[in-house]
């Protein structure tokens, strides 16, 4: 009895002291987790920027800077990063501007709309891997049907991805037609929403079309359209999944962002460290566009 009665009273103990401190003891499993997924793996990639290891052979060696000094010389990583920006930037500025012309289209009541807009979102809603397995076989240069039905017209084929000047226009291609759905549904999001006072005064005073669009639209939208080139940057600056799976960095490394060798570098070459560092340096790239974006985008929102 005296035992039962003293493991009674531990119990009790042990529940005021959890509900004295509620407010730590249930986020703590939360914290936990994102712990060991998030803040455990980056102080790890963190410290590896500083060391030399070949994953395999031997420890990590402490090296400091070096790391960030040879990319600084390393022609593959400029190559990356002139790529990186060829890419992200035509096929964000197609994004945009055809995402906004598309959502325009749609911002209004015409038959069968819905089903135009469920339709056209399906290469969004797709996955990124089967949908760059598809076009990967579709732009062959020798059995690809794209080929085919250019010839088919008395148009003269293209080599498309096999080709060094035609591989980046042609992933742009890919990431536009992939991507532009998403931009047009957050951009028709905020035409839903904007008022509509302005356009009945605009009509009454004699404006057209055009002059409405350029003088009310597009500065009412424009906190929008930021917002959505900051999310879709998020992906596009670091895309990797679609150009691996149609390309892996070629021909040569014609179409190898900075993202992209990063990889090749850590589990192509085992360079642990060295592809740390430019994993570092592609964030600080993503980090420090978004922070432009997000200052645009509140400047946008203030006027």
């Amino acid at each position: 009895m005296g035992e039962f009665t003293e493991m009674t009273a531990a119990f009790s103990a042990i529940s005021r002291f959890v509900d004295r401190r509620q407010r730590f003891f249930f986020p703590a499993p939360a914290v936990a987790v994102l712990f060991l997924i998030i803040v455990l793996p980056i102080v790890f990639n963190l410290y590896l920027t500083f060391t030399k290891w070949t994953v395999g052979l031997g420890q990590p060696q402490f090296i400091g800077f070096d790391n960030f000094v040879e990319a600084f010389g390393d022609e593959r990583v400029w190559n990356g990063v002139k790529v990186m920006v060829y890419f992200s930037g035509a096929s964000l500025a197609l994004e945009l501007f055809l995402g906004l012309m598309i959502a325009l289209y749609f911002n209004r009541a015409f038959r069968g709309s819905e089903a135009v807009q469920a339709i056209y979102i399906i290469p969004f809603a797709a996955t990124p891997v089967a949908v760059a397995l598809i076009w990967r076989i579709m732009l062959n240069p020798e059995i690809g049907v794209i080929n085919y039905m250019l010839t088919s017209i008395g148009l003269p084929p293209g080599l498309w991805v096999s080709s060094e000047h035609m591989v980046v226009p042609t992933l742009v291609m890919v990431d536009v037609w992939k991507w532009t759905p998403m931009i047009t549904l957050i951009v028709l999001a905020g035409l839903k929403s904007l008022p509509q006072d302005p356009y009945e005064a605009a009509r009454i005073d004699g404006a057209n079309p055009l002059q409405i669009f350029w003088y009310i639209t597009l500065p009412l939208i424009r906190p929008v359209l930021i917002a959505a080139l900051m999310l879709r940057s998020l992906d596009n600056l670091k895309e990797f999944d679609m150009i691996y799976t149609i390309t892996q960095g070629g021909p040569g490394i014609a179409s190898e962002t900075l993202y992209l060798y990063s990889y090749n570098v850590s589990f192509g070459f085992f360079k642990a460290g060295y592809g740390s560092a430019l994993m570092v340096v592609v964030f600080l790239v993503v980090l420090v566009f978004n922070v432009l974006m997000n200052r645009l985008r509140r400047d946008a929102s203030a006027v």
